[in-house]
């Protein structure tokens, strides 16, 4: 199997589980909107979760994977799976020790964090107070689900994709079931999810064990704290947590902001987020998470050639995915934010405000998806500064960016800011890595772009038109507004598929590579695949 076939298949799994993973995540956020709306209790709870989350994407997720995974590669390809496995354990152990202290000074230190991120909460009588609650029962996170994106490397290095893409299933399942059945009897109610969260990354964790210990990776056995490799994971990993974070660190900066700004406004761009990531999480982190080993190989190799196709077929593979889905979610952003949200204290207006950072956070999502490819041949090439630098200018951008919108479009401001910076951030990545190759199969990647943006020009026109008519801008009640528009969706795709059919073939054929389970689909794919250009 060639290595884009492979990388193919594991964005393929990893998207599959992601995709059940999201659709969990939508109904984890429809019982979050039935139950705490947009007021007190939502922004709090909106930041006390992001506040771990920003540290486990930051520091597990992120940097952790980006450094640990090239050399933990390194020694697989080069000294054998045994000394592999050894800086693997070592490398959890130290980890969770890291982690504890983390935790606890974390906690110690919450009513500072969040003064923090949040400095508007001060002005709202007893809101402050409950963040500072919620995020000291949610801060043991951090610990849990730092480990487990630790195992996520290993077994994604070891070419298993599932089970760590599947993880996230058990904290959505975990916090809806604390909404329904630990919520009602806890006060503040909102405190029943908060310890979901909790229980959702233990579970995460357990289930990452056996995967782990089948591969000969086994941290409850020995006494291994310390691996010399370890040291050049923790040198490559300073640089890596801003550069890998930077549109979290923007979401951040954006949260901090809404609190300075009318109440509700951090729980707008949370539900805006939440709707933009599944086309991210699905398919943009699938595939930088499937291609970044295959990178590390055949970088540990100096397989240039290699190199520069396989990064080639994943932008082409974002482009072809991702375009349509931004345009999708901008003609129909209203209705999405309805179908998914609006009930019991989520109302009309509710929808209405969130909508609009729907909209200006769908103009970023190609250069949102862009930036982590882009970043993984630095990642493989261990080049931590490159990406730190270019970070450095992104998120000085968004916080120019913000200052300058927040006030004639207020919370929509923040999310255009965060659109705009993403597109600073993935120009000057890809001027970078041109620098340092020469080619990159720029032409390649455009002439893919520029079809796309046809097939969904297309598309947008007719969805457009039959949203006028089968949705128009009235109320609807739920399942009425569900089958118009799964009607809308469907006749978007197929416009979409058609047209990319004739203008796109090959893109097309990527794209069912990584979809089709089926022998016929991955004939098809494997003969696009020996007519790939650079």
């Amino acid at each position: 199997m060639s290595e884009i076939s492979k990388v193919a298949r594991a964005a393929g799994t990893s998207g599959a589980a992601t995709l059940i993973s999201r659709l969990l995540g939508f109904v984890r956020d429809a019982s979050t909107a039935w139950l705490c709306g947009s007021g007190m209790a939502a922004d709090a709870f909106f930041v006390a979760f992001r506040i771990p989350n920003l540290l486990r994407r930051l520091v597990g997720e992120g940097a952790l994977n980006d450094a640990f995974v090239p050399v933990f590669t390194e020694k697989l390809v080069r000294e054998g799976k045994d000394e592999a496995a050894r800086l693997a354990v070592a490398m959890f152990r130290f980890l969770a020790l890291c982690l504890l202290v983390i935790t606890a000074l974390g906690m110690i230190f919450t009513p500072l964090v969040v003064k923090v991120i949040a400095p508007g909460f001060d002005a709202s009588p007893g809101k402050l107070e409950l963040t500072i609650y919620l995020t000291r029962i949610t801060f043991p996170y951090i610990f849990f689900i730092s480990l487990v994106a630790l195992c996520q490397g290993v077994l994604n290095s070891l070419g298993h994709f599932f089970a760590p893409a599947f993880g996230p299933v058990l904290l959505n399942l975990s916090m809806i079931g604390s909404i329904y059945f630990l919520a009602p009897f806890v006060d503040p109610r909102v405190m029943g999810l908060c310890i979901g969260v909790v229980i959702g990354g233990v579970i995460q964790l357990i289930f990452q064990m056996p995967y782990m210990a089948v591969r000969g990776v086994k941290p409850w056995k020995g006494r291994t704290l310390w691996h010399p490799a370890i040291k050049r994971v923790l040198l490559l990993m300073g640089p890596r947590i801003l550069s890998t974070g930077v549109y979290q660190i923007n979401v951040m900066v954006g949260t901090m902001l809404a609190s300075l700004l009318a109440a509700g406004s951090v729980s707008y761009l949370y539900y805006a987020d939440r709707i933009v990531e599944l086309p991210f999480g699905i398919f943009a982190v699938s595939i930088s998470t499937a291609v970044l080993p295959t990178l590390a190989r055949q970088a540990a190799k100096n397989d240039r050639e290699g190199f520069l196709e396989s990064f080639g077929y994943a932008m082409r593979l974002m482009i072809f995915i991702t375009v349509p889905a931004a345009v999708g979610q901008i003609v129909l952003n209203r209705p999405i934010v309805a179908l998914l949200f609006e009930r019991g204290e989520f109302s009309p207006d509710t929808t209405i405000q969130t909508a609009k950072a729907l909209l200006y956070y769908n103009l970023g999502l190609v250069s949102f998806s862009a930036v982590p490819i882009l970043i993984r041949p630095f990642s493989a090439l261990q080049d931590t500064m490159t990406p730190t630098k270019v970070a450095i200018i992104a998120v000085l951008a968004n916080i120019a960016f913000s200052a300058a919108l927040m006030g004639p479009l207020a919370h929509g401001g923040l999310a255009l800011a965060t659109s705009l910076s993403a597109t600073v951030n993935m120009g000057l990545l890809a001027y970078h890595l041109k620098k340092r190759f020469g080619r990159l199969g720029g032409r390649a990647i455009m002439k893919s772009l520029l079809k796309a943006l046809f097939a969904s020009g297309l598309m947008a026109a007719v969805v457009w038109g039959l949203r006028l008519v089968l949705i128009g801008d009235g109320h609807l009640h739920t399942l009425d507004l569900l089958w118009r528009m799964g009607a809308c969706i469907t006749v978007g795709m197929s416009v979409y598929g058609v047209t990319a059919w004739n203008v796109a073939r090959e893109d097309f054929g990527f794209a069912l590579a990584m979809f089709g389970g089926g022998r016929r689909f991955k004939n098809l794919g494997n003969r696009l695949f020996g007519r790939f250009k650079k």
